[in-house]
């Protein structure tokens, strides 16, 4: 037993070697990233779309930041899911406000049955931007962009061999729930992966145009159940990288319960499953980071009930030094976070020590929510997302079962989950 005990704890300290390996890179890039803001003379035509179905609790700041950016020539086209959504009130009293004429307010009119409503609004604005567009950036509700968002966005579609640039979510909710702080875990490890193994993130996103209308992706969309993930695929035919911008780490200060994570997480990792050739290596690191724990612990009671007290010790205290080593690691990313987070004007003084204590016990949670979630996702062939169910047959056989204009059912639950 107590040499079974060293083979799992060795096997454990390797795997969390790797973490660390994958974490260090994007370490430096937070540290080092300065970030690149383009002058007025360089800035390409841009276009920006944002899709809404339901009025996200930070919906007005997001739309006065977008309309408000320091860029030179862009458009903005929101598509609105429906006549009567309410988050149409709200774009139209901010745009008023503000006297913008650079937005195009449209209502989604074909809702295709073979993808998403998001990828059908996607649709809709690409078919209404004009031919001297240079780039289309995508943004979510959830995300309010600091005034030079775009310009920092399109910086990197300078280079030679870059088709894409995207940046990513880290969240700051202001009363972090149980559900809160497990989804604020799983996201500052999954940001590692995602950047490790070039998953874009639609929340902000920018694309040459030249890469939207002479590739299959308008094709993709219309059959898909997300925009983002497959854009390395895309990329990777054309010979094109996809780069991450350490500046865009954006910030989402919204609650959340433990259920609306769990379905949350179930499709984040659902869109991997169906449009990302990585995603083998993520359901791997998944098992791994979830069940390799879970044995230690069982191996542990096993050692102590046949009183084997050398191999239970040597086994508590390597998950204790497993879960701090996590804290550790865990802080390091939000510390470099900060930094960046700090350079925009933001506040960030948000986590108290209660919090982070919090979550000693909130990993466990995570141990049992995280391969409940993977189990999920690929077995799911029926995802509900936004209140409209969906059925998965396959990556491109996607069918929207039943429309309905969007409801909100609690007031509990973020809208953007």
């Amino acid at each position: 037993m107590t040499q079974l005990a060293i083979i799992l704890i060795a096997t454990l300290a390797a795997f969390y070697a790797s973490q660390c390996y994958m974490a260090v890179g994007l370490l430096r890039k937070l540290r080092h990233w300065k970030p690149v803001r383009l002058d007025d003379a360089d800035c390409p035509k841009a276009a920006v779309i944002l899709c809404l179905r339901g009025k996200d609790p930070f919906l007005d700041e997001c739309v006065e930041s977008l309309l408000t950016q320091d860029y030179p020539d862009y458009e903005v086209y929101v598509v609105i899911d429906h006549e009567s959504d309410p988050a149409r009130s709200v774009v139209e009293a901010c745009a008023d406000r503000l006297g913008s004429t650079n937005l195009s307010v449209e209502v989604l009119e074909d809702r295709r049955e073979t993808c998403s409503l998001k990828c059908s609004s996607l649709l809709h604005a690409m078919s209404r931007i004009g031919e001297s567009r240079e780039v289309v950036a995508l943004l979510d509700a959830d995300t309010s962009p600091h005034p030079t968002w775009l310009r920092e966005l399109v910086a990197p579609l300078r280079e030679e061999g870059v088709g894409a640039a995207t940046g990513n979510r880290w969240y700051m909710p202001a009363h972090p729930s149980v559900g809160a702080t497990v989804r604020y875990i799983w996201n500052a490890f999954a940001i590692i992966q995602m950047v490790c193994f070039r998953i874009a993130w639609g929340g902000s996103v920018a694309i040459k145009m030249d890469v939207v209308r002479n590739t299959e992706m308008l094709d993709s969309w219309g059959r898909a159940f997300c925009e983002d993930t497959m854009l390395f695929s895309i990329l990777r035919k054309q010979g094109l990288r996809l780069v991450f911008v350490p500046s865009l780490v954006m910030i989402n200060r919204e609650d959340c319960d433990a259920g609306s994570y769990f379905r949350w997480v179930g499709r984040q990792l659902l869109t991997a499953r169906l449009y990302h050739p990585m995603w083998k290596a993520v359901a791997m690191h998944g098992l791994f980071s979830t069940f390799l724990p879970l044995v230690v612990l069982v191996l542990c009671v096993a050692a102590a009930m046949t009183e084997n007290w050398a191999a239970a010790g040597w086994m508590i205290a390597a998950s204790l030094l497993y879960v701090s080593s996590l804290l550790v690691l865990l802080w390091r990313l939000e510390a470099g976070v900060r930094r960046v987070v700090t350079a925009r004007g933001e506040p960030t003084a948000w986590m108290s020590w209660r919090f982070y204590f919090s979550c000693v016990f909130a990993i466990p949670l995570l141990q049992i929510l995280y391969p409940l979630a993977l189990a999920s996702a690929s077995l799911m062939r029926r995802v509900e997302w936004r209140g409209v169910e969906y059925r998965i047959d396959g990556p491109w056989q996607i069918r929207l079962l039943e429309y309905c204009p969007y409801q909100k059912t609690s007031d509990k639950v973020t809208v953007s989950l």
